[in-house]
């Protein structure tokens, strides 16, 4: 065992000698990851960063259905035509109805967009000019008195 490791270090010793370990990429830095405890999936979250994979293709479907819904007007903005507008919120709501045929995944409330609205904001939003900087507004609270109908039936609805 001794006479192996005098082999591997006397490689080792006559390679930097020769200087192959000079300028490889990362001399001088740390190790990454390890200032970090340790992660048993650091190995898919440093593909995922290495390959510029969005984490948004992971998420279930209707979190990602309610996520395009939310960011609906950003993703249409930059389409030429009123009927591009409609097209993409038609395809993105026949997504809607068919996860809604047959949900699966956690039970979150998504509902079909209008398309009107979506072609009326889109006119708005190319009359106005250049889009400013997205800024989220909270829904203003229900003052009317009534309360809220839960969407899950199965839960008290005393609440």
């Amino acid at each position: 065992m001794q006479a192996w490791e005098a082999t591997v270090e006397a490689q080792i010793r006559a390679a930097a000698q020769r200087g192959e370990f000079d300028n490889l990429p990362g001399a001088g830095r740390p190790l990454p990851g390890r200032d970090q405890p340790y992660d048993e999936q650091w190995w898919i979250k440093s593909f995922l960063e290495r390959e510029s994979i969005p984490s948004d293709l992971f998420l279930p479907t209707p979190l990602l259905l309610r996520r395009r819904v939310e960011q609906l007007s950003a993703e249409v903005r930059d389409l030429p035509t009123e009927t591009a507008v409609r097209a993409y919120a038609q395809d993105l709501n026949a997504q809607i109805m068919a996860w809604l045929r047959t949900p699966t995944g956690p039970r979150v409330a998504v509902r079909p967009v209008d398309v009107d609205a979506v072609t009326r904001r889109w006119r708005a939003d190319r009359a106005a000019g250049p889009a400013p900087t997205p800024t989220r507004v909270a829904p203003a609270p229900d003052r009317s008195g009534r309360r809220r109908r839960r969407w899950w039936p199965w839960r008290d609805r005393s609440s």
